[in-house]
């Protein structure tokens, strides 16, 4: 794993440096490695690159362990490290498009609240709660549902949500996603990614957002872009894959978030093992 991470950060830490960032392989691969709230209050960038950076070194060790995958699955901005991983953007391309993102994202006022209930309830919520600039953001399964929008009306939402006992809780990011008001940011961001080198991905590539696998005729910087604007819905795209029938799935991220919606999502009796490596520490390497 570490080897992974170092080659991949050396790619990373390039595109970083080059932008006055500080090189991030050696923070996060030493013995102290920084928390989430440490890469938070950094500068600017430096915690999208950390988790793009990651999921692709996670991607590669598996790769070195276990072979090329079948197939990978994005979920919001993950599809960056997604499509680098089946070789469609370069290590660098990636790591410019997220710290592209991360400029984006300064702009997108609002927040992200979790919701522990499903899509239904919460819409219900929104709708009793009064906050009509709110929207269902990201549907992780039918316990855990994101929404965005304006401070003052997740405030409501939080409010009304608490009062049904239905648990929330606020993520720590200064910004909202997923909302039908980031049109101009969507562009902007599409505009970006226009400067990367698009290649023909090595293996299907789907997307929470897209609600599908990627097309060759797709306008991928488009879809990206449309990460800021449209909804996520994980369970319909998991199930798209659970179709192909993998041996295994693997969450190439820092927690455990996707593996936990995907044993909730599929069919217990028919679904593959799932494993989110970095949160199990006797995962086999």
């Amino acid at each position: 794993m570490f080897t992974a991470i170092r080659q991949v950060f050396r790619e990373v830490d390039d595109v970083a440096v080059g932008c006055g960032l500080p090189p991030l392989g050696p923070w996060l691969s030493g013995p102290n490695p920084p928390s989430g709230r440490e890469l938070a209050q950094a500068p600017t960038g430096t915690s999208q690159l950390a988790v793009y950076g990651g999921a692709v070194a996670v991607h590669r060790a598996l790769c070195d362990s276990y072979g090329a995958p079948s197939g990978v699955v994005g979920v919001s901005f993950g599809e960056i490290a997604a499509l680098t991983a089946a070789g469609v953007l370069t290590i660098p391309d990636g790591a410019r498009a997220a710290l592209g993102l991360s400029l984006v994202l300064a702009s997108c006022p609002g927040g992200l609240s979790l919701l522990s209930c499903s899509e239904s309830s919460a819409r219900r919520l929104l709708e009793s709660s009064g906050a009509v600039e709110a929207v269902v953001a990201v549907v992780n399964d039918d316990r855990s549902v994101v929404v965005s929008g304006p401070v003052s009306d997740l405030v409501r939402v939080e409010k009304t949500a608490a009062d049904s006992d239905v648990t929330t809780v606020r993520l720590r990011l200064p910004f909202s996603s997923h909302h039908p008001s980031l049109t101009s940011q969507a562009r902007a961001f599409a505009v970006s990614l226009r400067a990367c080198i698009w290649s023909e991905p090595r293996f299907p590539v789907y997307s929470a957002v897209a609600g599908r696998r990627y097309r060759p005729s797709d306008d991928l910087a488009r879809c990206l872009a449309d990460c800021l604007v449209r909804p996520a819905d994980v369970p319909h795209v998991l199930r798209q894959v659970a179709l192909r029938r993998p041996a295994v799935l693997f969450e190439a991220g820092t927690g455990d978030a996707l593996a936990s919606s995907a044993r909730r999502v599929l069919d217990a009796c028919t679904a593959p093992p799932v494993h989110a490596p970095l949160a199990e520490p006797d995962f086999p390497w």
